[in-house]
């Protein structure tokens, strides 16, 4: 089962994906992690996404796509795959589409989460990463003067550059000019399915698994 999550920064598409893989028994692959780490790790394809990354835009179609064609022939996305943002432009979902149909496969489910702008702002600005293990939270007050400090292993929070206000409205910009046209691609296909992102986890959750087809 291919399955792919839509919706702008801050809709929730990680965390989603996260418990549809585990629920399912399908590999996350959440394309933003997978270029931060190359950037991290000082890549070629890192050191050409960096400067999109910091500046809130699009990493280049053909870098995206090279990236997930490749990921998408490996063990352990033989499965399926829940896709976190990718395809974020009209171009990388007809790519993803051949790219499927040469191995056989197609996309299965696409969930698109409707979230309001300003609580989109909200959420982006208010994300902390801990550096040390990975864990995210959510600061919607943070304590001023104090050092937020993770639950799980104590290190101090740190604010991702494209997580920032001004960045993180430059990224919804994006979104809305190039991502969003992905939702009468999928809607004409029947395969979109829109599901109200101000819910709880739990309901979110429970409209996408009401909704997957039949396996």
């Amino acid at each position: 089962m291919i399955i792919v999550m839509l919706g702008p920064p801050g809709a929730g598409k990680g965390t989603q994906a996260e418990l549809l893989a585990e629920r399912l028994n399908l590999m996350h692959l959440s394309t933003g992690d997978v270029l931060r780490e190359a950037v991290a790790q000082g890549t070629p394809l890192g050191r050409l996404a960096e400067p999109y990354m910091a500046r809130g835009e699009l990493v280049p179609d053909d870098v995206m796509i090279g990236l997930i064609k490749e990921r998408l022939g490996k063990p352990d996305a033989a499965r399926g795959v829940i896709l976190d943002g990718f395809p974020r432009t009209l171009p990388q979902a007809q790519a993803l589409n051949q790219a499927l149909a040469q191995i056989g496969q197609k996309v299965d489910r696409v969930f698109y989460l409707r979230v309001p702008v300003d609580e989109l702002l909200v959420r982006i600005s208010g994300r902390y990463t801990c550096p040390r293990c990975g864990a995210t939270y959510q600061r919607r007050q943070p304590r001023p003067g104090a050092e937020e400090r993770c639950d799980a292993c104590g290190a101090v929070l740190e604010q991702r550059p494209d997580d920032r206000i001004e960045v993180a409205r430059r990224r919804l910009d994006v979104y809305f000019e190039q991502t969003a046209p992905l939702i009468e691609f999928y809607r004409s296909q029947g395969i979109l399915v829109e599901i109200n992102g101000m819910q709880s986890i739990e309901d979110v959750l429970k409209d996408e698994l009401a909704a997957l087809p039949a396996r």
